[in-house]
């Protein structure tokens, strides 16, 4: 059952529906007179990883969360703008002179942008539309989608990722209320182009596959800094240029599809770069030292350049605290180490930063251009998905008695939250495999509590458990901690509110050998910090596991098997009997397996 968290909608409000369509992780969310109501991507729903083009299902579900209908909403803001950076690109036209193909093919896309309002209709027949659209630039939507909802008045305001509008990176300064691109880095230069085309060079081609070599990157030397820092080039003012005698994609017809699917990209990087580094890993070939080399010398020339950007700018503004987003702010190894290696003191990373997020900025940046400030909202939590209360979970497990039966599983209906989080904190400490699934589903990629699978973090046995019962996934990605947040100085060298496991950071040298499934090969975790006053349930399991067994934390991963993260009950359900899951917890039902 939706819309367990409504309001009423008044006449007075003014409603936003914010959109990231022709991109990947394609999303939506409703922003009501300065504060967000509900947010979720497109993939939840559609059930196929990082699914690109319209949402019409994560707006329809805004909606009705919102208790509204389409011909209600004031405003939709979307998270790109066709008619801007103009400029840059007739230059590099001028300048390059690409194949027509490509222009057509880029005019085209940008044509589809102009549909938002046929979309909307489609996907809501005999529904009036009588929002007024608004086109927002790609790179101010990822900088107000950061710091409009970060704690900082004031904050250094940067965009990273592949390219939006013409542009790779932006940044400017957030005043209050007001946020701006004052410069960029513009095509075909680009630190996400790095990135995602050294990781298709080391055989991982799907899209979004950068998090592997990110966490192959620790088990490598940095080998090959040469010849990273001939194919990406750092100058004294942050800015960043590639060699393009490595790449392809400013020249060639490179394909991209974006429209009602899952994101593909063609190869970005050209022959060259093969005569440079050797033969490219084809997917699903041994790895071996040389691969976890140029991954680690990969990571390591990301992080010069990103830190060389922050160092300049800090420089330039003076001010303290970072508000970073786009897909490189997914980059949580690097995220990390800003604290260690820039002048910031302190960075938020909100729970979506990359395109997804762009809904979130589209919508804040069209409300306080509206209506000016003061600020009215801060994102403290990730949870602004679906939830389902227990006549929805009975209904489910009604449906699916006989299987449960089948499986020789028992359902128990538990009274209260003490003790659910017992009853589950014992399972973990037992090393069973637990699938836990509460309240509204997380906003981002990450599993923070509400959509997670939770294990004993101390079982150094628990990262080939986890693979043989359910996630199935390369041996060298690490699982992530969520700690108790008064006991993170105490296991981790750095003390940083990180609610949304956005940065990593080395665990306590003195601890590491306590908890073996969270810790990284390079001594690292990837930390969610968990409040009680933010995450009150999760909380209370994480401390109940801590009163049985003295660590204040938990292993989680994310509740799914290779698809998007659960959703709904079913899914969760269907999860758990498909996998060897030990112990389910559906809100307060309780399900084992028998023998």
């Amino acid at each position: 059952m939706l819309g367990l968290f409504r309001d009423t909608h008044s006449a007075a409000m003014t409603t936003i529906v914010g959109i990231n369509a022709y991109h990947g992780d394609s999303s939506s969310c409703i922003v009501r007179d300065g504060k967000l109501v509900a947010a979720v991507e497109e993939e939840r729903f559609r059930r196929i990883k990082h699914w690109a083009g319209f949402p019409a299902a994560s707006i329809r579900y805004c909606l009705d969360e919102a208790g509204i209908t389409l011909s209600q909403v004031d405003h939709v803001a979307v998270n790109r703008d066709p008619r801007s950076n103009w400029g840059p690109r007739l230059k590099f036209m001028v300048a390059k002179r690409p194949s027509l193909a490509k222009i057509a093919a880029r005019l085209k896309n940008r044509l589809d942008a102009r549909g938002i309002e046929d979309e909307l209709r489609e996907a809501f027949p005999g529904e009036r539309l009588q929002a007024k659209i608004h086109d927002v630039q790609h790179h101010r939507a990822h900088l107000a989608s950061a710091a409009f909802v970060s704690p900082f008045t004031n904050c250094v305001a940067v965009s990273v990722d592949q390219f939006g509008d013409f542009a790779s990176a932006a940044w400017g300064l957030c005043r209050g209320a007001r946020v701006e691109v004052e410069d960029s880095v513009y095509f075909p230069h680009s630190l996400g182009t790095f990135y995602s085309a050294l990781t298709q060079f080391l055989g991982f081609p799907h899209y979004g596959d950068e998090y592997k070599l990110m966490g192959l990157a620790p088990y490598g030397k940095p080998t090959r800094m040469d010849d990273m820092r001939k194919i990406l080039r750092t100058s004294d003012d942050g800015k960043f240029e590639l060699d393009l005698r490595y790449f392809r994609h400013h020249t060639d017809k490179i394909y991209f599809q974006w429209d009602g699917g899952p994101p593909k990209v063609e190869d970005l990087f050209s022959p060259q770069l093969v005569q440079l580094l050797g033969p490219r890993r084809n997917k699903g070939e041994p790895l071996t030292d040389e691969h976890r080399n140029l991954a680690h010398s990969v990571q390591a020339r990301y992080e010069e350049a990103l830190f060389n950007l922050l160092g300049a700018l800090h420089r330039k503004y003076a001010v303290d605290d970072l508000a970073l987003a786009g897909g490189c702010a997914m980059n949580s190894v690097a995220n990390g180490k800003i604290y260690l290696h820039t002048p910031f003191r302190r960075a938020y990373v909100q729970s979506a930063a990359g395109d997804a997020g762009g809904a979130l900025g589209a919508a804040f940046a069209v409300w306080y251009d509206l209506h000016g400030g003061p600020r009215r909202f801060e994102m403290r939590d990730a949870y602004w998905g679906p939830g389902y209360d227990d006549d929805a979970i009975d209904d489910v497990l009604s449906e699916h008695e006989a299987q449960l039966s089948d499986a020789g599983c028992k359902v128990e209906h538990l009274e209260g939250e003490a003790e659910l989080c017992l009853r589950t904190a014992r399972a973990v400490a037992e090393g069973k495999v637990v699938g836990w699934f509460q309240g509204r589903m997380e906003w981002g990629p990450r599993a923070l509590g509400n959509r997670s699978i939770v294990c004993d973090p101390r079982r150094a046995d628990m990262k080939d458990i986890l693979n043989a019962k359910i996630k199935r996934r390369e041996s060298f990605r690490p699982f992530a901690p969520s700690v108790l947040r008064e006991h993170v100085a105490e296991w981790f060298e750095q003390d940083d509110e990180v609610p949304f496991m956005m940065k990593v950071f080395q665990i306590d040298a003195d601890k590491r050998a306590q908890v073996p499934a969270v810790t990284h090969a390079d001594g690292s975790g990837r930390l969610q910090s968990v409040r009680k006053d933010v995450s009150p349930l999760y909380h209370r399991l994480i401390s109940a596991f801590f009163e049985l067994t003295g660590v204040p934390m938990v292993l989680n991963t994310s509740f799914n098997e290779n698809e998007p993260v659960v959703c709904n009950p079913r899914e969760a359900l269907q999860c758990f009997l498909r996998t060897k899951m030990d112990v389910l917890c559906l809100g307060s039902r309780f399900i084992t397996r028998e023998g």
